[in-house]
């Protein structure tokens, strides 16, 4: 599989005046989609997201038609929080850290597919936190008063939890993974991997049972199938396969476990 264009950037550096830019757009979430074209002065060194604001402040389409500004959804503007993801010359990525130096003209903005479009470029990616949720996505602890040091880990096991914690809940692995659409309730690999990452945290793994338990049936670990889109798509280069692996073989002892009897 070819690596991602955001882990080996090719700079093109455009010697244009204006980038010319089309966009996907949706009134609500009931109308129908339909494309608008811009033309943005060229900066050097400018993301998608000063590409938006540069139309935002200037709300014309390239026939000179004033219209509504586009809207988007954006938050630390730093490749952490994930709300800017949306599909950038048919990839997904992040708007606040594409360069316009790194992409062909035009370039081409629209709405991830795999989620309900709100507006424009916005999306809803409930469907994500409530992944989270059946996983029970969180450290069950009384955060009232002091606890005192945390248990103690082993350095690989910790190095693993690092990398699968840096997961931003962009959406990317959703929207480029064949087996996620509106037909099924397939929970996909970030929810997979922050199963992993939950139980193996000492407290954590209080509750492995029932993560496992949740990601077992319907729409959960059985669903992948083992495309690896995800982790060549994911920004933050999340072990998202391992991880899917890791817990694939979790679910199966646990399985057999239960057969016997065996489980907690």
């Amino acid at each position: 599989m070819p690596s991602p264009m955001h882990k080996h950037e090719a700079r093109t550096d455009h010697k244009v005046e204006f980038i010319p830019v089309k966009i996907l757009r949706q009134d609500s979430p009931n109308d129908k989609a339909y494309w608008q074209e811009f033309k943005v002065k060229y900066q050097r060194n400018m993301n998608i997201i000063t590409v938006l604001r540069e139309i935002q402040k200037n709300p014309q389409t390239v026939g000179g038609e004033t219209i509504r500004p586009v809207v988007w959804d954006s938050g630390c503007l730093e490749e952490v929080c994930g709300a800017c993801s949306m599909n950038i010359n048919g990839q997904a990525r992040q708007a606040c850290s594409t360069l316009v130096d790194c992409l062909e003209l035009p370039i081409v903005l629209e709405p991830f597919k795999k989620f309900p479009c709100t507006r424009d470029l916005i999306v809803d990616r409930s469907r994500m936190f409530e992944a989270l949720k059946k996983v029970k996505g969180w450290i069950p602890v009384d955060g009232t008063y002091d606890l005192g040091p945390g248990p103690k880990m082993p350095e690989p096991i910790r190095a693993i939890m690092y990398e699968i914690s840096k997961c931003m809940t962009c959406g990317c692995c959703l929207e480029v993974c064949p087996n996620v659409n509106q037909e099924n309730d397939f929970i996909g690999a970030a929810a997979i991997a922050q199963t992993r990452l939950f139980n193996s945290h000492p407290t954590g793994a209080i509750n492995a049972g029932e993560r496992l338990d949740a990601i077992s049936g319907e729409g959960g670990i059985t669903g992948c199938g083992n495309a690896q889109n995800c982790v060549a798509a994911c920004p933050r280069d999340v072990p998202l396969t391992d991880s899917i692996a890791e817990v694939n073989k979790a679910v199966s002892k646990r399985t057999i476990q239960k057969i016997f009897g065996v489980t907690n």
